[in-house]
C-alpha cells in the first residue's frame, strides 16, 4: 500500500529541510522548549482534558460533584452485572485463598510474586489470558536513576514537574526511591535490558527528564517486562494459582466492613463461582478501550475501567480520574495501524516533528500532555496538518533521521517493532517518516492509595494504572512500567502485612454495599437498567451488525 501519490509530494518537502536539520542536531541546537506560560496556553486551548464537552459530574458516592469524562461516568453510574438478591452464594463452587489479586499484567503480577514469596497463596485472576494487559504493548522503557550523574532526588523533581505540581509527593517518592531496586529484581529475574558494550545500561532522555535514566530492551520493553514476570509466576505452581478469562464482576465485604474476596464470572463457561480471600489487590489497569471523547488508543482489548466500577461500590475513593493521557505519537496512517503507540524513544533518537511544510513547531521532548496540545493546535488552529485519504489529520515523524545522525542499520536495532509494523503496509521508516497523531494512552488518575497501596478499605489494595495521584495530571514516559512495578511490589509486600494482624476467619461474603448503589442508582431515576457494570470487554458493534445478530438469534429461538 505506502502513502499515497499525494502523501509522497508532501514528503518531499520534509525531505528538503532533512539536512539542515540534521546538522543543527549534531551541534545541539534544539527547538526552543516552551516557556511554563506557553505551556499552560496550549494547554488550555486544545488538550482535550481542558475542554467542557464531554464532561459531567459523578451524582453518588464518595467522589459526588467530581467532574469526568462522560464515558468514565457512565461506567460508574451502571447496574451490577448480577443482583445481590438473586444469588445464592453457597451454591456457587467456592476458592479460598490469603490473597486474590485482580489483573495479572505487570501489577498484578508483581504483586503476586511479592505475597507468594512471603509465603501466602495467591490467585491471580485475569478476565483474558495471563499478560493481556497494557504493561505488555508498552514499548519505550522504564526510568530508574541508576547512573552516577543521577539520583532519585532528580527523578523526583523531574515527575513533580511533569505533572504539573500536581502530584502526591509520598507516592512520587516511593516511585522514584524504589526505582533502582525495581530495575535489579527484574535483571535477576531474566530481564534483558539494553546495554553498552561494557556491559553498563543503555539510557536515554525521556520528555521531561533532566537526566538520561530511560532504561529499556529495544522498542519491546513492556513485553520483555511481562516475560520475566509471567514465567517467575507460573513457575510458582505451589504458591500461585493463576485464573483466565476470569473476570471480577464484585468485592465482598463481611460485616466489619473488610474485603472478603470477590464474585468471579468465567467468560468461557459463562458460569459465577466466588474467591474467599482475606486481602484483594485490584491491579486491573486503565480505561482507553472507553474511546474517550471519541479518540483511538493505544490499549489492550480489555482496558474498560472495570477496577474503578469495583473499588468505588465497595467504597473506595478517587484521585485525578478527570486526567486522562493522549500520547503524542500514536499512528495515524496508514488505516490498519490507527492508534498504534509510536514509542517516545523514536524522538529520544533525533526524530524531529513537522508539519505540512516540513517545519519543526514544537521540542521534540515536551511533556506528553503539552507536546499532544501542541500537534491538535498545528492541526486545527493553524491548519497545517497533512490529511490522510479518509480525513484524518496528522504530522509527519521524521524516523529517517535517526540513521542519518547514528548510522544504518539504527531503526532495525532500536525499533524493530515498529520498523515490522509498518514494513508490512509497504512503509519504510528508515527512509520515509511516520505520520502521527495523538492517542488515548493512559489513565492518569484512579483510585485513591497511599505509597502503600492502602484504599482506605481494610484488606483492599490497589496497584498501576488503576490507581491515581503518582503522576498527578501528566505521566512522564517510562513511569508507567516503573509504577505497576513499584506498587505491584509494595502491594504484595502490604497484603502480607495485612494478612499477619488478620483478626479471626476470613467473614461472611456480603454485597449490602452493592445494594446500596443500586438505591441510589435507583434514586437518579434516569440511570438505564440495561447499563450493565463492570464492562468486561468493549462493544464494537456497528448497528447493521447489532440487528442482524438480534434477528439471527430471533429465527433461532423459532425454529
Amino acid at each position: 500500500m505506502g502513502y499515497t501519490p499525494e502523501m509522497k509530494e508532501l514528503i518531499k518537502r520534509v525531505e528538503a529541510t532533512r539536512a539542515e536539520r540534521v546538522e543543527k542536531t549534531k551541534r545541539g541546537e534544539y527547538f526552543t522548549p516552551m516557556t511554563l506560560d506557553q505551556r499552560e496556553d496550549v494547554l488550555s486551548k486544545f488538550h482535550p482534558d481542558y475542554m467542557p464537552e464531554g464532561r459531567v459530574a459523578v451524582r453518588y458516592g464518595q467522589n459526588k460533584g467530581d467532574v469526568y469524562p462522560e464515558e468514565v461516568v457512565a461506567c460508574l453510574e451502571s447496574y451490577p452485572r448480577i443482583n445481590p438478591d438473586s444469588v445464592d452464594l453457597k451454591a456457587l463452587e467456592t476458592k479460598t485463598t490469603d490473597v486474590l489479586v485482580i489483573g495479572a499484567g505487570g501489577a498484578g503480577t508483581s504483586a503476586a510474586l511479592i505475597a507468594a514469596q512471603k509465603g501466602l497463596k495467591v490467585i491471580l485472576a485475569t478476565k483474558l489470558r495471563h499478560g493481556d494487559a497494557n504493561t505488555v504493548m508498552a514499548e519505550g522503557g522504564i526510568q530508574g536513576a541508576d547512573h552516577e550523574v543521577d539520583s532519585p532526588y532528580y527523578h523526583y523533581l523531574d515527575c513533580i514537574g511533569g505533572g504539573h505540581f500536581t502530584n502526591k509527593p509520598e507516592l512520587v517518592a516511593a516511585l522514584t526511591h524504589d526505582a533502582p531496586i525495581v530495575l535489579n529484581w527484574l535483571e535477576k529475574l531474566g530481564m534483558m535490558f539494553d546495554k553498552k558494550p561494557d556491559g553498563r545500561m543503555l539510557v536515554r532522555h525521556g520528555g521531561g527528564t533532566c537526566r538520561k535514566r530511560m532504561h529499556s530492551a529495544g522498542d519491546m520493553t513492556g513485553s520483555e517486562i511481562m516475560r520475566v514476570l509471567r514465567d517467575e509466576a507460573r513457575s510458582r505452581t505451589d504458591s500461585i494459582d493463576i485464573m483466565e478469562f476470569t473476570a471480577a464482576v464484585e468485592i465482598f465485604k463481611d460485616s466489619k466492613g473488610r474485603v472478603s474476596g470477590a464474585l468471579m464470572y468465567n467468560l468461557e463457561t459463562e458460569e459465577y463461582m466466588v474467591v474467599k480471600a482475606k486481602a484483594v489487590v485490584v491491579a486491573t489497569g486503565g480505561n482507553g478501550r472507553l474511546h474517550i471523547q471519541g479518540f483511538a488508543c493505544t490499549n489492550h482489548y480489555g482496558a474498560t475501567a472495570d477496577g474503578l466500577v469495583l473499588a468505588y461500590r465497595a467504597g473506595a475513593a478517587f484521585d485525578f480520574l478527570h486526567s486522562t493521557q493522549y500520547h503524542p505519537t500514536g499512528a495515524a496512517y496508514p488505516e490498519q495501524n490507527v492508534g498504534l503507540l509510536i514509542t517516545e524513544k523514536v524522538r529520544g533518537l533525533g526524530a524531529n516533528l513537522l508539519n505540512i511544510n516540513g517545519e519543526q513547531f514544537v521540542f521534540e521532548r515536551e511533556p506528553r500532555d503539552v507536546e499532544s496540545a501542541a500537534i491538535i493546535r498545528e492541526c486545527i488552529e493553524r491548519g497545517n496538518g497533512i490529511r490522510t485519504p479518509v480525513g484524518r489529520l496528522g504530522v509527519w515523524l521524521d524516523s529517517p533521521m535517526i540513521e542519518m545522525l547514528d548510522g544504518p542499520g539504527t531503526v532495525e536495532k532500536e525499533l524493530p517493532a515498529k520498523f515490522m509494523q509498518f514494513i508490512r503496509y509497504g512503509i519504510d521508516i528508515r527512509k520515509e517518516p511516520m505520520l502521527i497523531y495523538p492517542t488515548l494512552h493512559y489513565q492518569n488518575g484512579g483510585i485513591r492509595i497511599n505509597a502503600h497501596t492502602e484504599t482506605g478499605v481494610p484488606g483492599l489494595f490497589a496497584a498501576g494504572e488503576v490507581t491515581g495521584g503518582v503522576h498527578g495530571e501528566n505521566r512522564l514516559m517510562g513511569n508507567s512500567l516503573l509504577d505497576v512495578t513499584v506498587f505491584g511490589r509494595r502491594a504484595g509486600a502490604r497484603a502480607f502485612d495485612y494478612i499477619q494482624n488478620f483478626d479471626g476467619d476470613i467473614g461472611e461474603l456480603g454485597l449490602d454495599h452493592v445494594r446500596e448503589v443500586m438505591k441510589e442508582l435507583d434514586a437518579l431515576k434516569d440511570v438505564p437498567k440495561e447499563r450493565i457494570g463492570p464492562m468486561l470487554l468493549p462493544d464494537y458493534t456497528t448497528p447493521e451488525v447489532r440487528q442482524h445478530q438480534l434477528t439471527a438469534h430471533y429465527e433461532g429461538t423459532m425454529r
